[in-house]
């Protein structure tokens, strides 16, 4: 095992390198710079803004004075928020996208795993119909179809949660559900598909010859088998939804790390943008190494080389 983990930390540092070095070259090759507009800015504050930032250097002194930051998990300041840092824009967003992408990953799974497996124990009954129809309607509507659809239903028609803002356990629940809802649509269709797998191997004969629950059979053995692709579907999922979603963000004015993401790249501010990138794909390959983790427990035949 810790031989894995280790080898598994030394791909994630050569992988963050990569992606770093592909956006670092990426985001120079755009035309234009961080600091040109529609209103031109005139040469002597523009020559002094690229020297406060270091863009007067060359391209290889800024990549490794870049690459050096990085290695400390320090980007430097943001070109477009005033005193701020990457670190403190990250900081203060990173808490409120984490919190928000787990409570809504949380409503995936309990929802999905649930409807998954009843739709599976009552294969091509009423009520599996009606559960894959649902979620096939999730998987294919957008978030802000939900979001809006959310909104009038139970903030204009039925009043029970406030409309937008941060603050309180009923400013999340509505977002985090919305945010949530094709997650749940994804994990009920796998669910069903790995239970309906499951339910025919021997071993599930086996459990119920012994004379055990139906209940047990489901719960003990043949649940933890289904789960298997849905372990492999939480790692990105749960990396790309703890980022924070714009559209959700945007809709209910939560101050995540969704719009900073989306106006880091359209803003060039190179900084903000690439302390981002860089914080994904951490979070993406963190998520994948505790998925391969996790299926040494649903399923003990596996073994981590």
């Amino acid at each position: 095992m810790l031989v894995f983990v280790l080898k598994r930390l030394l791909w994630m540092v050569l992988t963050v390198w990569a992606v770093f070095t592909v956006s670092f070259l990426l985001m120079r090759a755009v035309p234009g710079g961080p600091f040109d507009s529609e209103r031109e800015v005139p040469p002597e504050i523009k020559a002094n803004l690229e020297k406060r930032y270091h863009l007067d250097e060359p391209l290889y002194q800024q990549y490794f004075r870049q690459l050096a930051g990085a290695a400390r998990f320090d980007f430097g300041p943001s070109y477009k928020l005033a005193d701020y840092t990457v670190g403190e824009v990250i900081a203060e967003g990173l808490p409120i996208s984490a919190s928000l992408g787990l409570l809504a990953m949380s409503f995936a799974v309990v929802l999905g795993v649930t409807a998954g497996t009843v739709s599976a124990l009552r294969r091509q009954s009423v009520l599996d119909v009606t559960l894959m129809s649902i979620a096939t309607i999730g998987i294919a509507l957008p978030n802000f179809i939900i979001a809006s659809i959310c909104v009038i239903l139970f903030v204009f028609v039925i009043p029970i949660f406030p409309a937008a803002g941060w603050g309180s356990i009923s400013n999340l629940i509505l977002p985090a559900f919305c945010l949530g809802a094709p997650f749940a649509a994804y994990i009920a269709r796998l669910t069903r598909t790995g239970m309906l797998d499951v339910m025919g191997q021997d071993y599930i004969r086996t459990a119920r010859a012994k004379g055990l629950s139906g209940r047990t059979v489901v719960v003990k053995h043949a649940l933890r088998g289904a789960l298997l692709p849905v372990a492999s579907y939480l790692g990105p999922a749960t990396a790309d939804i703890m980022t924070g979603s714009l559209v959700v963000e945007q809709i209910f004015a939560i101050p995540g790390l969704g719009s900073h993401f989306v106006k880091a790249a359209l803003l060039r501010d190179f900084p903000l943008a690439m302390g981002l990138v860089v914080l994904y794909t951490v979070l993406l390959y963190s998520m994948n190494l505790l998925v391969d983790i996790s299926y040494t427990y649903f399923d003990p035949r596996v073994r981590l080389e």
